[in-house]
């Protein structure tokens, strides 16, 4: 009867609906307090029905139900604050939007799936364009704004417990300085602790995640990092990421492509040589292809300390060495095209070239290419400087006598790059008493369905080791288990959607 007991009070919870007192949140009594430590390790996915205005629609009772029977306890619901108002009033709350809000909190509670709800455009900033009006980071109004509405949802919800619902506060924060970061989001904090002081609460990281924040630490607080690097491997080909159509075709582990940019001393923060190392046993040229300049760059090449080739290059209007002038209006320089190709003779017994920009803001590379160097070399080596995210420094790159890349030189990411690079910062959190979790990772569906299945699986396994919670963006769709629309997949019919098992297997593993 012991068993029995609390097997009828659970099914009765499951068909008495909870309560909802506008203004009381759920029920009148404050939820208790939740220990952090106890909490299951969080595995799910992101629901978008509501990811933005354009596509304001309900939640599906049925991925909810899908999610727990497949054996997974999370989904993250991204928001877009511009659905919560009626149309064309920017400040009475659209209560139909909110109802549906609550009917996904309530279906959470019978799945028995904790829901967090993010504000994926928040008042004054989202990831994604247009952007917003006013300014998250720099206007007061708006940071009122923010913190307000955060305080509604905690007065709304204020009986339901942490073991159920988190709130994630805003999505992606990009270029924005932590301290400043941290400062907004404690606002929001401190509205939201006092209606609820022991509402769970999820912040990203800065950098886009890629970054945690000390200032964030504590509290019932988890840090959520992203599982989306390098994103030649997650988001291959996709749509919204300018120049993917150009990337190679991905696999995992994959060789590491030297960053395009190279910095200059305005640059200071990102000013790094690209250095090269291996033996050269004959006398060699080496090619540098220079794609693109911005205001003034110095390329200086030298063989074991000793310069080789060095050119100015001063982007101008009209006609010129360059391809093409572009003018940029808003920071009134130039960044001209150039396409040109720059080669220094490289003396024999050399073992160390350095590629530097020296003076002014940065150029990018497109290829270097190193003529045969020694007996067992006898094509050219050509580097791809193809990683063009802005702020990554150049590193090492070391040769072997065949002219492969060696793994310690720069030459990979694999788990290890995964765990000693990409989420070092993240461990290191964690290690000084913080919690972390995944609050997005996936592979977008153009990417080879192995390579796929490889990356995810090591990001997985990284995850687990440390005692993380992961989200898949998403469910449903590109990035999913279900109706992913992969053309290199033998899909499952199930209950009416094509599911991708090798994921799910994959997913549930660990």
């Amino acid at each position: 009867m012991r068993r029995f007991f609390p097997r009828i009070f659970a099914f009765l919870a499951l068909l008495t609906p909870a309560v909802f007192v506008h203004g009381q949140g759920w029920g009148h009594d404050q939820a208790p307090a939740v220990d952090i430590r106890s909490l299951p390790r969080f595995r799910g996915f992101n629901l978008l029905e509501k990811f933005t205005a354009d596509s304001n629609r309900p939640y599906r009772e049925e991925d909810f139900r899908l999610i727990s029977r497949l054996g997974f306890n999370f989904v993250r619901l991204p928001l877009d604050y511009r659905c919560f108002y009626r149309s064309g009033d920017s400040q009475t709350l659209d209560e139909r939007t909110m109802k549906e809000i609550d009917e996904a909190v309530r279906f959470g509670l019978k799945y028995h799936i904790h829901v967090c709800l993010n504000f994926h455009r928040a008042p004054g900033y989202c990831v994604n364009p247009p952007p917003e009006k006013t300014s998250l980071w720099a206007d007061s109004g708006t940071q009122e704004r923010f913190a307000r509405l955060w305080g509604i949802f905690a007065e709304r919800y204020r009986g339901v417990s942490s073991r159920d619902l988190s709130f994630n506060l805003v999505n992606e924060p990009g270029e924005v300085e932590p301290a400043v970061y941290a400062e907004v989001m404690m606002k929001a904090i401190e509205a939201v602790r006092s209606v609820d002081p022991y509402r769970l609460i999820l912040a990203d990281g800065v950098r886009w995640g890629q970054a945690p924040v000390t200032g964030l630490s504590g509290g019932w607080i988890i840090q959520a990092a992203r599982g989306y690097s390098p994103m030649e491997v997650t988001h291959y080909r996709a749509g919204w990421i300018q120049g993917s159509d150009s990337w190679p075709a991905p696999s995992w582990p994959m060789p590491k492509p030297i960053p395009a940019f190279l910095y200059g001393p305005q640059k200071s923060e990102f000013h790094s040589p690209l250095v090269l190392r291996f033996r050269a046993e004959r006398e060699i040229r080496l090619s540098v292809t220079v794609h693109q300049v911005s205001a003034l760059s110095r390329l200086v090449v030298k063989t074991d300390g000793r310069i080789a080739f060095e050119k100015t290059f001063k982007p101008g209007p009209g006609q010129g060495e360059w391809k093409q002038s572009v003018f940029q209006k808003q920071w009134n320089i130039y960044q001209n095209v150039y396409d040109k190709t720059y080669s220094a003779v490289v003396p024999a017994g050399t073992s160390e070239v350095s590629i530097e920009n020296t003076e002014g803001d940065w150029l990018t590379l497109s290829e270097i290419r190193i003529e045969p160097y020694g007996a067992k070399v006898r094509r050219a080596v050509v580097l791809s400087a193809a990683d063009t995210a802005w702020g990554r420094k150049q590193e090492m790159v070391r040769l072997d006598e065949t002219g492969r890349v060696l793994r310690d030189g720069g030459g990979a990411y694999d788990r290890r790059w995964l765990e000693e690079v990409q989420f070092a910062p993240w461990i290191k959190l964690q290690k000084r008493g913080g919690s972390v979790m995944i609050g997005e990772c996936g592979v977008y569906s153009r990417t080879p369905h192995e390579t796929a299945l490889a990356f995810l699986e090591d990001i997985l396994i990284v995850a687990k080791e440390h005692g993380w919670g992961w989200a898949l963006w998403n469910f449903r769709g590109d990035f999913g288990i279900l109706d992913s629309n992969r053309a290199d997949v033998a899909y499952e019919n199930f209950e009416g959607h094509k599911l991708d098992r090798k994921m799910l297997k994959l997913l549930l593993k660990y």
